[in-house]
């Protein structure tokens, strides 16, 4: 995102096949952090609304289910930023 966009430096875009899913990521990604005492600066959404963001400063995570990811369509909409890896 550097260069595109001063909100963040990194976006992370991930999905889950389900709510439980999506909130099941959202944990794992807290609890790693946590370990190593990195705490989110804000975190909104929950397992119902189908979007998750945790925002870490220089990284937002955006944990989508699937119906959530396609409309909002992250990657078109910040397409002029650089991917660092992509994973299907």
């Amino acid at each position: 995102m550097r260069g595109v966009c001063n909100l963040a430096d990194y976006f992370v875009i991930c999905s889950g096949e389900s709510s439980r899913q999506v909130q099941a990521i959202a944990e794992e990604i807290d609890k790693a952090l946590l370990e190593d005492g990195v705490k989110p600066d804000r975190r909104e959404g929950d397992m119902d609304s189908g979007w998750m963001l945790l925002d870490y400063g220089d990284v937002i995570i955006h944990i989508f289910d699937s119906a959530m990811r396609e409309y909002y369509r992250l990657e078109k909409l910040w397409g002029k930023a650089t991917p660092l890896v992509r994973i299907q």
